[in-house]
């Protein structure tokens, strides 16, 4: 086995290269639907509005194949057409999306502070309830809920009762908040744990299996397609083929499988087809 250490790539450049490449596409495939729509339309005003095929004709054979080819395009139009939505809604989803992604390199900084407004919420729910549970005046509890912070529609609803009696922060919101903080520190943990980690790569022969920090993946390739035996195994244990990687790549969660995929290659002496080696997975 021979050990490589490999540096990390700028992760928020890999992210707007990936939305970049999504805008290309939709565009790409929006002016060839454009494209093919106008060819379509031109090849049917060929036809005169409303003429029929005319059966027996000498002409009836050129004309089902000339009217196949506009369904073609049309149909051709359509699916390119589709494609660019696609397209469009994976750049959109991508550059809208606002979760905190693990492999990001400020990812620790983004939870502590995302916990921190936890915190807050939880702190200040809790002022809110203990203020709409006093024993005074409702006109009090609107101005003391005001200096708390809530604007003063906010703390006129909290002091209604919802459709179970209840007044202020319910206590769902509250169980739901401490069950985010307790996520968020263990990935705060788990990723000051692994902030000191470095991508490495293991090779097996003609295999390698790599354990990509900046990617957030265990990526293990060949040199051709693996045999349906090891395909198997790989799905089982949650690898998914990766055209744009051009491997086999699970979330680095599953790192723990690393020594068991090694030992299932190693007992296979011809893990890879050797007659498949320019093969593509599909």
């Amino acid at each position: 086995m021979v050990w490589v250490i490999i540096m990390p790539e700028d992760y928020y450049q890999k992210q707007e290269a990936r939305i970049e490449r999504f805008r290309e596409l939709a565009e790409k495939n929006t002016v060839k639907a454009e494209s093919l729509f106008n060819r379509a339309h031109q090849m049917a005003e060929v036809i005169p509005f409303g003429q029929p095929i005319l059966v027996g004709h000498y002409s009836e054979k050129s004309d089902r194949s000339y009217r196949n080819r506009i369904q073609n395009t049309w149909e051709r139009a359509a699916e390119t057409a589709k494609k660019a939505d696609y397209y469009k809604s994976r750049a959109l989803s991508a550059d809208s999306n606002r979760a905190i992604s693990s492999d990001a390199p400020d990812a620790v900084d983004l939870l502590k502070e995302k916990l921190s407004k936890c915190v807050k919420f939880q702190e200040h729910a809790k002022t809110v309830n203990k203020i709409c549970r006093k024993k005074c005046s409702d006109e009090e509890k609107i101005k003391l809920l005001i200096e708390s912070g809530l604007k003063e529609s906010t703390a006129k609803n909290c002091i209604i009762p919802d459709e179970l009696g209840r007044i202020g922060v319910p206590s769902y919101a509250l169980t739901n908040n401490n069950g985010n903080m307790k996520r968020i520190k263990d990935r705060i943990a788990l990723l000051e744990k692994q902030k000191n980690d470095i991508t490495t790569e293991i090779t097996i022969g003609d295999v390698t299996i790599t354990d990509s920090v900046e990617d957030n993946r265990i990526m293990i390739t060949f040199p051709g397609m693996p045999d349906e035996g090891i395909r198997n195994k790989l799905k089982s244990d949650g690898f998914r083929w990766s055209p744009s990687n051009n491997a086999w790549q699970a979330f680095r969660t599953a790192k723990w499988k690393i020594p068991y995929i090694i030992k299932a290659l190693t007992a296979m002496p011809a893990y890879v087809n050797p007659s498949s080696y320019l093969c593509e997975v599909s």
